[in-house]
């Protein structure tokens, strides 16, 4: 029988909060990878603006980890975005 991910998810016992976690972080790698499409860069280009290396561009875009909020940061300004923190809509 296959195993399907909404009954990985329920074996996993991942709670509400975890997976808004999850979904934001997604949104947020999304919109990442849009805005370096749209200004045409690649990963290597882009990490060269930031003055990190291009893996790591490759782990935040893949979601490979949860990346650090100095390493998001040095990665969305030179895109011409930054974080902010907002109340969440319910």
């Amino acid at each position: 029988m296959a195993v399907t991910w909404k009954k990985l998810r329920n074996e996993l016992n991942i709670s509400a909060e975890d997976e808004e976690v999850i979904r934001l972080e997604k949104e947020l790698i999304r919109t990442m990878v849009k805005a370096r499409e749209e200004k045409g860069l690649t990963q290597a280009q882009l990490a060269e603006m930031c003055g990190v290396k291009q893996p790591m561009i490759a782990r935040m875009e893949s979601s490979a980890h949860s990346p650090q909020v100095d390493s998001l940061l040095k990665v969305l300004i030179p895109l011409g975005y930054t974080l902010a923190v907002v109340p969440m809509v319910r």
